[in-house]
């Protein structure tokens, strides 16, 4: 078993999943339902699912489209998107989703995260933060989908969102999503031992030597994967794939 859990982060944008860079210019990767099955015969343990117009739209989720894809989905899956009242998240979890991932919503009435924690237990939400440096060079928290600045410092956002109920944290940075340079190891580390609730480090992940990074030097829970997943190599076309069970235990264990 791994020391960490590795977790593939699909994009949708519309009906298809995408990659982006820095939430910003993205490729096509294709329908969600096919990747999908893809990660099925892979045996991943564990997938992320964000919807990156949602909020921004002010929308809400795609029922339909979360219906189909977790009838192909043979493993634990969550989701985040434009999930914004109790109502909303109970219909994600009725189609048979495990986990939601709150961002924009803790920002307009944090109180979503104790009010969906407190019936479905802690274990099923996860706070996303997108994190990138602001103006004057400090990290800050944005919301929706890392175009407006909250203000908020990623560690004492991150200790709100615990104490608020909040059973993990998806780690993004902005700066570095979609880059393969790596991890900001000082951010992920900060974060990390500011809580005791699992970290989840996203954004920047080139190679299995950068998620062991994530976890011995950042401390994080868990790593979340975009592009190593979904395509070739940087600037390359799409291939989706998983790094292999030995490649991944070496880079945890060394």
């Amino acid at each position: 078993m791994l020391l960490a859990r590795v977790i593939p982060i699909l994009l949708l944008h519309d009906e298809s999943l995408v990659k982006t860079t820095r939430f910003g210019k993205f490729v096509y990767i294709g329908d969600p339902c096919n990747t999908i099955r893809i990660f099925n015969e892979l045996e991943v343990d564990e997938l992320i699912i964000l919807d990156i117009l949602a909020s921004r739209r002010g929308s809400g989720p795609n029922f339909r489209l979360l219906a189909e894809v977790a009838m192909e989905c043979f493993m634990p899956i969550s989701y985040g998107g434009g999930i914004h009242s109790f109502a909303q998240a109970k219909q994600v979890f009725d189609i048979g989703i495990e986990k939601v991932a709150l961002n924009t919503a803790c920002f307009r009435d944090p109180r979503i995260i104790s009010q969906i924690a407190g019936h479905f237990g802690s274990q099923a939400v996860i706070a996303s933060m997108d994190v990138r440096k602001s103006f004057w060079g400090s990290p800050k928290v944005f919301r929706n989908g890392g175009r407006k600045n909250t203000g908020e410092d990623p560690v004492s956002w991150a200790r709100r969102v615990e104490e608020l109920g909040a059973g993990e944290i998806l780690l993004t940075n902005i700066d570095r999503e979609g880059t393969w340079e790596g991890f900001d190891l000082d951010l992920v580390r900060a974060v990390s031992d500011a809580v005791s609730i699992p970290v989840i480090a996203h954004g920047g992940a080139g190679c299995v030597k950068h998620i062991g990074e994530a976890v011995k030097r950042g401390k994080a829970s868990a790593v979340g994967l975009g592009s190593m997943v979904v395509l070739q190599k940087k600037g390359m076309g799409v291939l989706v794939n998983f790094p292999a069970q030995e490649e991944l235990s070496q880079a945890l264990a060394d």
